[in-house]
């Protein structure tokens, strides 16, 4: 097939022919870092953002035949933002995977690639998973923000970060043809599920939602304060803060198989703007509650 036509393959869901697509062009996006940025990482890391863009962005793509053109105009301007951040060099352009307004949940209904994004993460190994989630899909988006999370040192985060780009392409260039299951509607019942539990934590019912989703041995950490501890740390913070007259809305949720992220808005009272919840999940219940508090989506 020639360019046109691995296009539109590409922009109506054929993961397979975008993989083709930028095999044929690799070539040329890599001849196009390396004049930019010279030999070396940055140069690489830049054709492997731009290749993950167009995961996200094949749609915008108006002149089929011009697809090798846009592709190294993506690589041009990866490299541009390269150049502008040194010498704090990202791994990667925080626009890969999110939509241009509204949560992440959008993005999920609305890609045509959603499935094989999912699958494509699902294969990622769980350190690699849970820093690439919290990157693209919440708005713990920088190092420093990953790295208290996590707990990890920051040049953890970065090189994690940079691990799990290069076999996203990986994936997508090997481009296999098959179905993969519904993401979104594995994301519509997490939400579902997490606009419930908050509805009766504001009732004042958060011991009920702990005891049916999260394990008994379950714990919470709060990086920010360093403090922590089990169930029932959880239920008196909620019971604080209830208190305290703050209120928690739901803004967005990102869900895989080991990871739930919540984001919530926090409303009433001296209070941040906005709360993720990073859930460590098993079998489908809570193991583990990281709170942070960030921007939230919702701005």
């Amino acid at each position: 097939m020639d360019d046109r036509e691995l296009v539109r393959c590409a922009q109506n869901g054929d993961a397979a022919a975008l993989g083709v697509l930028l095999a044929r062009h690799e070539a040329g996006m890599r001849a196009v870092a390396l004049s930019v940025l010279g030999h070396g990482p940055d140069a690489e890391d830049a054709v492997q953002d731009a290749m993950v863009t167009a995961v996200r962005r094949i749609g915008d793509v108006r002149d089929p035949a011009a697809a090798g053109a846009w592709l190294r105009a993506a690589v041009r301007n990866h490299c541009r933002m390269r150049l502008r951040s040194r010498p704090a060099l990202p791994v990667a352009d925080p626009e890969w995977f999110l939509p241009h307004a509204g949560g992440p949940d959008e993005l999920i209904e609305r890609a045509a690639l959603r499935d094989w994004v999912w699958h494509a993460i699902g294969e990622l190994s769980e350190g690699d998973r849970l820093v690439t989630m919290l990157r693209h899909f919440s708005s713990v988006t920088s190092y420093e923000q990953i790295a208290l999370v996590c707990g990890l040192p920051i040049g953890t985060v970065r090189s994690r970060l940079s691990h799990a780009h290069r076999k996203l392409t990986g994936l997508l260039r090997a481009g296999a043809e098959q179905a993969y299951p519904d993401s979104g509607a594995y994301t519509r019942a997490r939400r579902r599920e997490a606009s419930d539990a908050l509805s009766a934590a504001m009732r004042g019912d958060f011991r009920d939602v702990v005891d049916e989703l999260w394990w008994p041995d379950a714990d919470m950490t709060v990086p920010a304060s360093g403090q922590g501890g089990g169930r029932e740390f959880a239920v008196r913070g909620m019971e604080c803060d209830l208190a305290s007259g703050v209120r928690q809305r739901l803004v967005s949720v990102v869900a895989g198989q080991d990871v739930l992220i919540w984001e919530t808005e926090l409303i009433g009272g001296h209070c941040p703007p906005g709360a993720v919840w990073l859930q460590r999940m098993e079998q489908g219940r809570v193991r583990s509650l990281t709170l942070c508090h960030a921007r939230t989506t919702s701005a």
